[in-house]
């Protein structure tokens, strides 16, 4: 893998935001008289919460089966639907994958964090205009309080495209919404490194170093950074601090062997 490959592979890391409910009481099912609709609320919750944990653990058949359960019990809850059609993802089953996402914007087609989910899925199937069409309604939607992330989503699925003009539009309207937005001056970095204006991707990478504390991802962009500008010094600096405090990082593993 080249060095611009790696880049790639670092600005695909898309963020998809995921809800959690409180656990609840699962309701009995022995025979007897009808349950009232609180307990199969209960129910739905519980088995939410479950298919959830499964998820988190990456055991996606279980999450699936706890995640059916839960919208047997109440097909209402758009975020149900939504995190199931993304278990189809991990599971590579796309077409149930897009009829759950369906399914989730049916519920409540003006929810935007399904709209973000369904976004990002349509990105990874390369389908651009749709997802970027997804993305403007998750960033418009009025109980959006945070479209920066959906907005630097969009960035990041148009970078892939690759239309690195709108992808910075949608990077810089992060920024101007939210300015110490992390994600948002990071891929900035990456998509000037990317393009080949450095001076700029590292001052991107500062305002992000200012503000944040370094991972291993973030020193080996300085590294691609400084050595594309020829500064040996600051070069070596990002390099012994990636190997001081990351030594076991894949990222390290890349720079040894380099």
């Amino acid at each position: 893998m080249n060095m611009s490959d790696r880049v790639v592979r670092l600005a695909q890391n898309l963020m998809i935001t995921s809800a959690c409910c409180l656990l609840a009481s699962c309701v009995s099912s022995t025979s007897g008289p009808p349950k009232p609709e609180s307990d199969d609320k209960s129910a739905a919750a519980m088995h939410f919460q479950l298919g959830i944990q499964y998820f988190g653990r990456g055991s996606y058949e279980l999450a699936r089966d706890r995640l059916i359960l839960s919208t047997e019990f109440d097909p209402s809850r758009a975020i149900v639907w939504s995190t199931l059609a993304t278990t189809y993802e991990q599971l590579g089953n796309e077409r149930l994958a897009e009829e759950m996402h369906n399914k989730a914007l049916k519920t409540d087609p003006r929810n935007f964090d399904v709209q973000n989910r369904y976004a990002l899925f349509l990105c990874g199937q390369r389908r651009f205009d749709d997802a970027e069409k997804q993305f403007e309604r998750s960033i418009s939607a009025a109980t959006n309080d945070n479209p920066e992330l959906m907005m630097t989503n969009a960035g990041v699925c148009l970078s892939q495209k690759p239309d690195y003009p709108k992808a910075e539009a949608y990077f810089r309207r992060a920024l101007e919404y939210r300015p110490n937005h992390g994600e948002a001056l990071l891929q900035m970095a990456l998509l000037k490194h990317q393009t080949g204006a450095d001076l700029s991707a590292r001052a991107f990478l500062q305002r992000y170093q200012s503000l944040f504390p370094a991972s291993s991802g973030v020193l080996y962009l300085c590294i691609l950074i400084e050595d594309k500008l020829g500064n040996e010094k600051a070069r070596t600096e990002c390099s012994n601090e990636l190997l001081r405090d990351f030594p076991d990082s894949e990222e390290s593993r890349r720079v040894l062997g380099s």
